[in-house]
This record gives C-alpha cells, structure tokens and sequence, in this order.
C-alpha cells in the first residue's frame, strides 16, 4: 500500500454517502472536508446545529459545490440516537465513528453510564447497529471507528463501568478507547462470519491538534496549549488515517489505520497494530453482549465462535 498517501489519493467519490460524526471541528470536519472535495455527499452529525451549520459553510467556502447536510446527534443520549437513526432517510455508504470526549470531570448520560464510555463506544455501538441493515446495501460499504493511542494503556471494568468507585478521567479514556478497538474488530469478525460486504476498520490521529481536549479539565487544557504545539500534528494531518480507512480501495475489513511515524505520533497513514489485549475475541464479545444490553440494540449478525 502507497505509504505516502495523501488526500490526493483519494479516489473520487460521486455517487457516496458518508456519515461523519462529531463533523462540526476537529478530525471530523477536516474529514467531510475532504470528502466533500472529492465529490461525495456528507451527512453532518452534530451535537449542535447551529456550530455544524458554520461547518458546512466553512466546508462550502473551500470546496464550492460541496453536497452538505446538517443532522442533530447526541451521542450520549441513546434516544438521540434512536431518533436520528429513525429520521435519516439518506442512503449510507460509509459510516465514520468520529465523535468523542475526553476527560471529562465524572458525570452521567441521560441512560446513566458514564459519559466517556457511553459518548464514544455506547453512542457509535448504537448507530452503527441501527443502521448497518442501510449500510448492508451500501456502495462498497465500510464502517470506520476512531480509536486513540490511547487504547494501549485501556481495559473494561466490567465491574465499574459507571466509574462510581475509582472514576479516573483518564482511565475512564482509555477504556473507552478501548472499548472503540475491541467493537471494531468484532464487528469485524461478525461482518465476515455472515458474509456481509460491509467491512469494519479502525483509525487513530496520532498526536494531533484538535478540540477534543476543550471537554477535559481545566488543568489539561493549560497543559495541552502548552504542549500540543510542539508535539502534534494538524487536525487535517490526524484524518488522514480515518480518511484512507474510509476511501482507499485497498484497505481491508479488520485493518487499523495510524500515522507512520516514530511511535504513531505523525505521518502518513498506514496500517499499524492494536495492542494484543484488544485483539481477544472473549473480551470482545463479553463487551459485545454488555452493549446491546445497555443500549437495547440487537446487530442483524451472528455471533462469533
């Protein structure tokens, strides 16, 4: 695979439909930018309408012509989800797993769970599972979910998912990042053992310069100012990867997409490893079966042996 791979590389993408979350800053908006130069038509999932509005103008701006539509989610509400699954009416060809918080002080989704865990695993899990059926009938269709560096240091509390005993914001990251790695590659399993054409991959940024550290604490964020330049790369360097997983016509289901660089920090993307532990099967199906508990969504496939 080309290790120099550039936005240029993509392939046009008339005729495609991607749904972006969290599309309104960050790696999100710098991925339905780019998309949307390359012709396709980019559903905009947004926590709030009026930012993902100036989004879409910023996008129009810079690619004239540009296929934009703007659609309310919040992924920490599952009924937010369910409605938004409910109400879309756009076929789905590619569905990128984007938004995120990032160590946030403890608090609760509307549901009760832990607001890292149930924004970035439970919400994606959701989505993903309510609209895979769409997405089955997709123009080479793909679902792409978008770890972190992260994910290494991550595990399931399996007995405190909530964080109601030993809450870390950090921890609490790293599982969620986690749990992003171990969905992706289950689904994965799960996609291939029904002979779906849908293909599961992952991405991660690298170190890149974003707002997601804006939903941290005030202490990170003066830490972050202070470092982030001089470790990072741009928002637009750090979607690479989720782009390549997302259009390249070579990448394959279960493939993870992260920067070419010295420890994954910047680069090209190109297909690095997961961390062993995210690569077990039990995990992911113990997880597996805890998320369609919580979120009440059952995904149309079978389980893996």
């Amino acid at each position: 695979m080309n290790a120099a791979w550039t936005t240029a590389d993509i392939p046009d993408q008339s005729g495609r439909t991607f749904l972006v979350t969290g599309a309104n800053s960050g790696l999100g908006l710098e991925t339905a930018r780019a998309l949307a130069r390359r012709g396709a038509r980019v559903v905009m999932a947004v926590r709030t309408e009026s930012k993902g509005r100036a989004a879409a103008a910023d996008i129009a701006g810079t690619a004239p012509g540009a296929d934009l539509e703007v659609r309310r989610l919040d992924l920490a509400d599952l009924d937010s989800v369910k409605a938004f699954a409910d109400a879309l009416d756009a076929p789905v060809d590619v569905l990128v797993n984007n938004a995120g918080i990032m160590i946030p002080p403890r608090r609760l989704t509307p549901q009760g769970h832990e607001s890292q865990f149930g924004t970035n695993h439970l919400g994606h899990f959701a989505l993903t599972g309510l609209l895979l059926d769409r997405l089955g009938r997709g123009r080479d269709p793909r679902v792409v979910t978008v770890s972190s560096l992260a994910h290494r240091s991550g595990r399931i509390h399996f007995d405190d998912l909530t964080g109601e005993y030993r809450y870390g914001p950090v921890r609490y990251y790293e599982q969620s990042k986690f749990a992003n790695m171990l969905f992706a590659l289950e689904l994965d399993r799960r996609l291939r053992a029904a002979g779906s054409p849908v293909r599961s991959l992952v991405a991660h940024p690298g170190f890149s310069d974003t707002e997601l550290m804006q939903s941290s604490n005030a202490l990170t964020r003066g830490i972050g100012k202070l470092v982030m330049p001089f470790v990072t790369q741009s928002a637009a360097e750090g979607a690479l990867p989720q782009l390549r997983a997302a259009t390249d016509p070579d990448a394959e289901g279960g493939q993870y997409f992260g920067p070419a660089g010295r420890r994954e920090r910047k680069g090209p993307p190109v297909v690095v490893q997961p961390v062993r532990s995210a690569q077990d099967p039990e995990t992911a199906q113990r997880l597996w079966e805890v998320s369609e508990t919580l979120t009440g969504v059952r995904f149309p496939l079978p389980a893996t042996a």
